[in-house]
């Protein structure tokens, strides 16, 4: 207990705001976090007590308590100001990691919608509110026609508001590339549209606009649905040297890669507008204790909840990227 008041103590430290607003933006797929609740409404049933996963509610709280760690450490001397998620269930279990975790002494505020994914896994984002009012959400998904409905996740754009100046936030999680890649192309090149649509429609009210899209995009850098987000410098893709470098947020039989990535709009990268992202900041956390002996490949991989169906009390099996930005 008497640990756990000092690093309480320590954050309401590190959370105090400083002169000059330079702050964290962080991405983090936290991999299947699920309650132990059945939603009827859902596909959860391999998440629960009684499923293929026994996901116990000993096992929800150590998971919690491990991804709390992980943006903590993320923020190295103060908690990130802005935390995207991808693959939360509801906007409960967000509640729990903000503020039954150390992170309650980083004043977050939190930002969730519902998405049409048939598990029920959703995006959300964490904000303090010691630096930012939200002053506007949407959440998008692409037009079908009648009877074509769109399951998987929507994107969630968050317009926030820092004194005066607004940071306009995309959050992304494109369909999944299991089945094979072939298979779900379309809906990824749907979300890809989509996020050109909604970018230009923000820049096109006002060229200098600070627009930072960040997710798990399903494809690397150098794919051909990254390459239509970053035509005609849109988008800046700040991630991009990440897989040049020979570093991965997530590692796929053996292979590194580097699909959860933060791309932002020149504006923001030159600091023409209200705040400027130093493209050069952008990283993945890969601290040891995130990693594990991959036993199938050399070297390590991301350490999981899950190893197969056995329980492995990791974190996620991805790593969460991050990029400085500061108010100009």
């Amino acid at each position: 207990m008497t640990r756990k008041i000092i690093i309480l103590l320590t954050l309401a430290v590190l959370c105090v705001p400083s002169a000059g607003q330079e702050f964290t933006v962080m991405f983090y797929n936290v991999e299947n976090l699920f309650d132990t609740t059945d939603d009827t409404t859902r596909n959860d049933d391999e998440f629960l007590p009684e499923g293929s996963r026994r996901w116990t509610g000993n096992r929800y709280h150590k998971k919690i308590s491990a991804l709390s760690r992980v943006i903590a450490a993320a923020g190295e001397w103060e908690l990130p100001a802005l935390v995207g998620l991808c693959e939360v269930e509801n906007e409960e279990v967000v509640k729990d990691l903000a503020y039954g975790t150390i992170l309650s002494a980083g004043n977050y505020g939190i930002v969730h919608r519902d998405s049409p994914d048939p598990r029920g896994i959703d995006l959300a984002l964490l904000y303090r509110r010691d630096h930012f009012r939200i002053a506007d959400v949407r959440s998008w998904i692409p037009e079908r026609a009648a009877g074509d409905p769109f399951e998987s996740r929507n994107l969630l754009y968050i317009k926030a508001a820092m004194a005066d100046d607004t940071l306009h936030v995309i959050l992304c999680h494109f369909p999944s590339r299991r089945g094979g890649v072939l298979a779900t192309e379309h809906a990824r090149e749907e979300m890809a549209i989509l996020v050109r649509e909604k970018t230009d429609s923000i820049i096109s009210a006002n060229d200098k606009a600070s627009v930072l899209v960040m997710g798990d995009f399903n494809a690397g850098p150098g794919e051909e649905i990254m390459g239509n987000l970053t035509r005609g410098n849109l988008l800046l893709n700040a991630a991009g040297r990440l897989a040049s470098e020979e570093k991965g947020s997530y590692k796929y039989q053996g292979t590194w890669e580097v699909i959860d990535q933060i791309l932002v709009t020149p504006s923001l990268a030159e600091g023409n507008g209200p705040f400027q992202a130093d493209m050069e900041s952008v990283r993945i956390l890969d601290a040891s204790f995130l990693l594990t002996e991959d036993p199938a490949y050399p070297g390590k991989k991301p350490h999981a909840t899950y190893s197969g169906f056995r329980w492995a009390g990791g974190y996620s099996d991805h790593l969460p990227v991050m990029i400085t930005i500061s108010q100009r």
